[in-house]
């Protein structure tokens, strides 16, 4: 308790020395009595921090604990709707971002399979009816001109078979 009371005084003065310095500090010895002041709030003998405490910010907030309260709460809905807001704003920013991605996937995904040719589909979809199977041509790359042919396993140990 001691050092909760210490430390809310020493913040309150550190925020009154932030405007305070602006304006006093041409008085002489200023920076003496502040470094005075700070050792009269640490000192166990003097307890200023436990005088200032009891005397003025107890009582403060003592009296205006409901309205403290009533903002807590007040903060704690607003916050709550925000999240909310941004949270759905969030959503929308990355269903958007995966529906162009998808989209533009998709563009990619159609100019790859635009690359083979009807006649190498209808040769896959074609006679099922052979034990070899058939050539089918393969594009890495729109730029390739030569089309890759794979070789059945009659053609590729050396005996002569038919296709």
């Amino acid at each position: 308790v001691k050092w909760m009371m210490y430390w809310i005084i020493f913040a309150l003065f550190t925020t009154a020395e932030t405007f305070t310095d602006i304006f006093l500090c041409w008085f002489p010895f200023y920076y003496e009595l502040k470094i005075a002041f700070v050792a009269w709030l640490l000192s166990p003998y003097t307890k200023g921090s436990s005088l200032l405490y009891r005397k003025f910010v107890h009582p403060t907030l003592s009296s205006k604990e409901k309205e403290i309260d009533d903002c807590l709460v007040q903060a704690k809905d607003r916050s709550y709707d925000a999240l909310v807001h941004f949270g759905k704003r969030g959503l929308n920013v990355a269903a958007t971002a995966a529906v162009m991605a998808a989209s533009k996937g998709q563009g990619a995904l159609s100019e790859r399979l635009r690359s083979f040719s009807m006649q190498d589909l209808s040769t896959i979809r074609g006679d099922s009816s052979s034990t070899v199977p058939p050539s089918v041509t393969v594009r890495t790359s729109s730029k390739q001109s030569q089309p890759k042919t794979s070789r059945s396993v009659s053609e590729g140990t050396g005996s002569s078979g038919k296709c």
